[in-house]
């Protein structure tokens, strides 16, 4: 599994993860929501990405459980979640994140981010996300769902602790960050963190040339469509993804993106088939 520097933070980080957004709540679904993500560690995928939006904490506490259940040193695992708007003002951000401690079962989270912008002040924000690093609750902070003006708003507020991460929507029918957000980030080392990687709809298939295209890339490499799909959104060295896998099965086909890599043909062959727009705006969901 190639890892890679991510951001500021020191720390060489696995460039394909596991997300746990809309992962299952409840029955046996979450045995092997569990399952998957104890496979996904075996197989290198250690940075795993979380939210106390998910399930209301239940996400948290999946994770917390598979952790725990896997043997892994926490040294070797490294852990993000990310707090609401609706609780990030300066206390509610620490509060937030205690509990989200509490519900992953962990004593300090590697990242943290304000999970989008909110309508509160972005200081309060940044200044509680540095005393939460200051307290050693957290290694280092971060955002989600940021455009360069609000990047740029969020570093003018830190004074002492700079900004790790950025996790946005791309995917190949999603690309508008490449105009702008991702140079700005690769250029004041802000890792790019990938979310919904795959999109809502399927790529690939006979139906459409770029989904040919796609599967032939696929094919020649002994590989599900997925893997190279993680392959071409991490091409650039800034960029980490964190798919979702509910089942072992799916989580395997993503782990082999981990060290697949495309070559400048392929990599040309998938811009042209899946082309960015030509607005810059960015999307979340």
């Amino acid at each position: 599994m190639i890892c890679r520097a991510f951001g500021t933070t020191g720390r060489e980080v696995p460039r394909i993860g596991q997300g746990t957004w809309q992962i299952p709540e409840r029955g046996a679904a979450v045995d092997e929501a569990k399952r998957a993500l104890r496979r996904g560690i075996e197989l290198g995928m250690a940075h795993l990405d979380t939210a106390e939006m998910y399930g209301d904490g239940r996400a948290e506490e999946i994770l917390g459980e598979a952790v725990h259940e896997s043997g892994v040193s926490r040294a070797d695992l490294f852990i993000v979640s990310k707090v609401l708007p609706s609780n990030a003002s300066y206390q509610g951000t620490i509060r937030a994140c205690e509990r989200s401690l509490r519900r992953l079962r962990v004593d300090y989270l590697d990242c943290y981010l304000l999970h989008w912008r909110g309508s509160g002040p972005l200081a309060d924000t940044m200044r509680a996300l540095e005393r939460l690093v200051d307290d050693g609750k957290i290694r280092a902070l971060g955002v989600s769902n940021f455009d360069v003006e609000d990047l740029e708003e969020a570093e003018e507020a830190l004074e002492r602790h700079p900004i790790a991460c950025n996790q946005v929507l791309y995917h190949l029918k999603e690309r508008g960050i490449e105009h702008r957000i991702l140079p700005w980030c690769r250029k004041n080392s802000v890792a790019v963190v990938a979310y919904t990687p795959f999109g809502r709809a399927p790529l690939s298939g006979p139906s459409t040339a770029a989904g040919r295209e796609l599967d032939e890339i696929a094919h020649r490499h002994g590989v599900g469509v997925h893997a190279v799909i993680l392959a071409f959104l991490t091409r650039d060295q800034n960029v980490f993804a964190i798919p979702k896998a509910s089942s072992v099965s799916h989580v395997e086909e993503n782990a082999k993106a981990g060290d697949l890599e495309l070559d400048a043909t392929e990599i040309e062959r998938l811009e042209t088939a899946f082309p960015r727009p030509r607005s810059s705006e960015l999307r979340m969901i």
